[in-house]
């Protein structure tokens, strides 16, 4: 089944994992990330996000990351997301 609707799909990663220090984005331990999932727009993982980044609030050294996929599928594309 395909989605009939006419928004534009723009593809998002939620991923995190513990980091080595504050100071930086370097991984403790790369094997161990946390691939939430794929989002088909900003807002479904943004919610995503929020829910993994509550439930490891006690640890300060996990961090949740979204990655914009679209941009790096279409890197010559400026995409303006209105939130």
């Amino acid at each position: 089944m395909t989605d009939s609707s006419d928004k534009k799909q723009l593809l998002h990663l939620v991923f995190g994992g513990e980091l080595s220090s504050l100071e930086d984005v370097q991984f403790r331990d790369v094997s161990k990330l946390d691939l939430v999932g794929m989002y088909p727009d900003y807002a479904s993982a943004l919610v995503a996000w929020k829910s993994k980044a509550q439930q490891t609030v006690d640890n300060a050294h996990m961090r949740y990351f979204i990655v914009h996929m679209h941009r790096l599928l279409t890197p010559g594309e400026q995409t303006i997301v209105k939130d």
